[in-house]
């Protein structure tokens, strides 16, 4: 019986990864998801659109998730459509992220 538990813990600590490599149970895909913060979405401002660029010009809050203050800068979109449903002075609430190197747009919402 001594035997049994040890052995069952090396068992349990060795199938961990297999487990979560082949998606897991639905109870550890919850755990997974609830464990990851959510990003707060932020207050901008569109200053300017440049649809063959691909980048959007937005006045911003501090974006936590960055570590960056409020500032005026330039972004690419996640999204290339949504530069069709933009123009200069509307206001937005928006996520950002680094996305290959480059601060990216990843979700937005008008606030009109």
């Amino acid at each position: 019986m001594k035997r049994l538990f040890p052995a069952t813990l090396i068992v349990s600590a060795l199938a961990a990864p297999v487990a979560f490599a082949a998606g897991g149970t639905a109870a550890i895909r919850l755990a997974q998801a609830s464990s990851v913060p959510a990003i707060a979405m932020v207050d901008g401002l569109v200053k300017r659109v440049d649809k063959a660029a691909g980048k959007v010009t937005l006045s911003h809050a501090p974006l936590g998730n960055l570590g960056m203050p409020a500032m005026t800068m330039v972004f690419r979109v996640k999204d290339a459509t949504w530069l069709d449903r933009l123009k200069e002075g509307d206001k937005i609430r928006f996520t950002a992220g680094k996305v290959n190197g480059a601060y990216t747009v990843v979700h937005l919402e008008s606030t009109r």
